[in-house]
């Protein structure tokens, strides 16, 4: 593998992976790019379909939305030719992602089932399709369909083997009864504190900005501007650190707005 241009870029594709979960953002990106470079010119769909679904999750980590969305788009076209159905389970949850943060939660909701399907077909385990199913739930609260079972919810939580999905799971929970409505709240606060509790536990440093934009988020929801601002700024210099220069400017401009 070593000596082939396709193995290389699968194995920068993986290492970009590893960058992305230290959160050193800039330099996953750049690897992500490298791996997209030689698989375009291995001419290899295998590894074509690793690499545009990799430096897709790279734009996103970086905040690029625009990006994420065409480098996703043809890392699923690649992994439908192949039926690499785990890839395309993972470019679909990406893509799902990419959706809930520009507010185009119907495509959301898509993604995230289309990724259930194929995780599902590729016998892959229940921790990652349940953490989907939970991504699921989150686009569906913000659409408006706010009839959630919130037991199965936290099972979800519970039934989780894969470590560095702890966190995030648990902020997707803390988003979600942020916003079913004003009586979850101290819930919701659990929630997102469990998050950045195994966040800074797990190293997982990018997805701890984002808690802490979350947190400062529950903050304004009531009324205290002062603890909204401390953390957008703990979530600001945090994110600057990874290199995730999309999402430190988006934080930024909300931080004005409180001032």
């Amino acid at each position: 593998m070593p000596n082939s241009l396709w193995g290389i870029s699968a194995i920068k594709s993986f290492l970009s992976w590893v960058n992305l979960d230290q959160g050193d953002i800039g330099l996953g990106y750049q690897t992500s790019n490298e791996a997209l470079r030689i698989a375009e010119e291995s001419g290899d769909i295998f590894s074509k379909s690793m690499a545009y679904s990799n430096h897709g999750l790279s734009c996103i980590c970086r905040g690029f939305f625009t990006k994420a969305e065409q480098y996703l788009s043809k890392g699923i076209y690649y992994c439908e030719r192949i039926n690499f159905f785990i890839w395309n389970a993972v470019a679909h949850g990406y893509l799902g992602e990419r959706h809930f943060q520009i507010g185009e939660y119907q495509k959301s909701k898509l993604c995230y089932k289309r990724g259930v399907w194929y995780i599902e077909q590729a016998g892959f385990g229940p921790s990652i399709s349940n953490f989907y199913k939970i991504g699921l739930i989150r686009a569906e609260v913000m659409n408006n369909e706010k009839d959630i079972d919130l037991e199965s919810l936290y099972g979800y939580a519970e039934e989780n083997k894969v470590r560095e999905l702890d966190g995030q799971i648990r902020r997707y929970i803390g988003e979600i009864l942020l916003n079913i409505d004003d009586q979850h709240l101290t819930e919701a606060e659990g929630w997102i504190k469990k998050a950045i509790e195994e966040n800074k536990r797990n190293g997982m440093m990018w997805n701890l900005g984002r808690d802490y934009a979350l947190y400062a988020e529950l903050f304004k929801r009531k009324g205290d501007q002062s603890k909204a601002k401390e953390n957008l700024n703990k979530a600001i210099e945090i994110l600057k650190e990874c290199g995730a220069d999309g999402w430190v400017k988006k934080y930024e401009k909300e931080l004005a707005a409180l001032s």
